[in-house]
């Protein structure tokens, strides 16, 4: 793999460690997974393995970039953090900003959101299986905590990203007050000169 650089930190942490996280519960079911991960330097995984965990990873972290969409973004939207309104018309010479603004806001905020769900995964695979939700422990409360962390630092990064995003591409609308409705003056019938109205 390459060494990690501002071009490929985003994907790597957006997408690669969520899906790889995923795979961490589901090696419990699986040998083939296991050795993948390799735990031991005996059991260091090959060339090949280490590609299949690469190419695996990606690929379940865009499934759970998908489950995300579906639902943390729905709940942050209901909950006071709709999507803003952009208009794309002013990216032009904003390009650049706009790709800052991603990668430092957007990129994380799918990281913190999609480990959310993949260590929700995680767990639940971790309690599948133990056989139950009994006995619970030190691992369980670690759990609750960390969730917590994550879905409100999603939040903060979220908010902080469609704030920004509106300061540089904000629409007209956005910008400016509704302007009054014009004052309709009534027309004047063809008849009005054959008989005009008295004045006070």
């Amino acid at each position: 793999m390459e060494s990690v650089t501002n071009a490929n930190f985003g994907p790597l942490i957006a997408y690669l460690v969520p899906g790889a996280t995923v795979l961490v519960g589901f090696s419990q079911f699986s040998p083939v997974l296991r050795s993948w991960f390799g735990a031991s330097p005996a059991d260091a995984p090959t060339i090949g393995g280490f590609l299949y965990l690469t190419v695996a990873s990606i690929a379940v972290g865009m499934t759970v970039s998908a489950i995300r969409w579906a639902f943390v973004d729905t709940l942050h939207s209901y909950t006071g953090l709709p999507l803003p309104v952009l208009n794309f018309s002013r990216l032009g010479k904003n390009v650049a900003a706009y790709g800052l603004l991603i990668e430092i806001h957007y990129r994380h905020y799918q990281f913190y959101s999609n480990e959310f769900v993949a260590t929700a995964i995680a767990y639940a695979c971790y309690r599948v299986k133990l056989g139950g939700f009994w006995p619970l422990g030190w691992l369980d409360l670690a759990f609750v905590v960390l969730e917590v962390i994550f879905l409100a630092t999603s939040r903060d990064t979220l908010h902080k990203y469609y704030l920004r995003s509106q300061q540089l591409l904000a629409s007209d609308a956005a910008l400016k007050p509704l302007a009054p409705a014009p004052i309709r003056r009534r027309e004047r019938h063809p008849t009005d000169h054959e008989n005009p109205t008295p004045g006070p």
